[in-house]
């Protein structure tokens, strides 16, 4: 018994450290939390239920961005300033309040862009999300939780537009990406349906602008 007991934590530790983005296998999210604010008063705008109905969108997108509003569940698509998709998602098992630290669960928050798309990822493609950026650095270099060299490291890589270090006591890993959004099951990241995060997908960039709203 202590033995299944010794493995179940070594496999608890190994999974605690696989980010969002990689390429691990797949796996279905546990349906935890359910959410109790759900959207559900706009038929077209209320996520994955209406995505059937829709048209294509008008690709490529005009100064294409990203808002996400975590207390309202939404993900927001821009074209030329005009929203042309409002996704449901799912977000960190710890929904509420800005990042801090690796492991916190929580899903950031603040402005970023998209520095990465992987379509192989684990969560069936994913885009990644420049956590932490120049605030979220600022804050860690103030609190201990960094020292000078990664700050200046993160910096740098916001400038230029860049992936930001995931390693370091902040945390990474950040991504938008797929196997469903009904719950907040994530270690932080924002999560869709398969179908929609194949639509925003093929619709963004590398460098596209990212909002995460509290």
């Amino acid at each position: 018994m202590k033995g299944w007991l010794f493995l179940f934590v070594l496999f608890a530790l190994a999974v605690s450290q696989i980010g969002c983005g990689t390429n691990s296998a797949k796996s279905r999210p546990s349906r935890v939390q359910p959410l109790s604010n759900r959207a559900t008063t706009d038929p077209v705008h209320s996520g994955h239920e209406a995505s059937a109905n829709r048209e294509p969108l008008k690709l490529p997108l005009i100064k294409p961005r990203i808002e996400v509003w975590k207390a309202e569940r939404k993900l927001l698509l821009f074209s030329n300033g005009r929203i042309v998709r409002t996704y449901h998602v799912g977000l960190g098992l710890s929904p509420v309040g800005d990042k801090v630290r690796s492991g916190d669960h929580r899903t950031p928050e603040g402005e970023f862009y998209i520095f990465t798309k992987n379509p192989k990822s684990a969560f069936y493609l994913s885009l990644g999300i420049s956590y932490p950026n120049v605030e979220h650095a600022r804050r860690g270099l103030r609190d201990g939780l960094i020292n000078r060299a990664e700050y200046d490291r993160i910096v740098d890589a916001n400038k230029r537009k860049q992936g930001p270090p995931q390693n370091t006591t902040l945390g990474g890993l950040i991504y938008i990406h797929g196997n469903g959004s009904r719950t907040d099951w994530t270690w932080g990241c924002v999560a869709l349906e398969n179908e929609e995060v194949k639509e925003l997908y093929d619709a963004v960039e590398t460098g596209t602008p990212v909002t995460i709203k509290p």
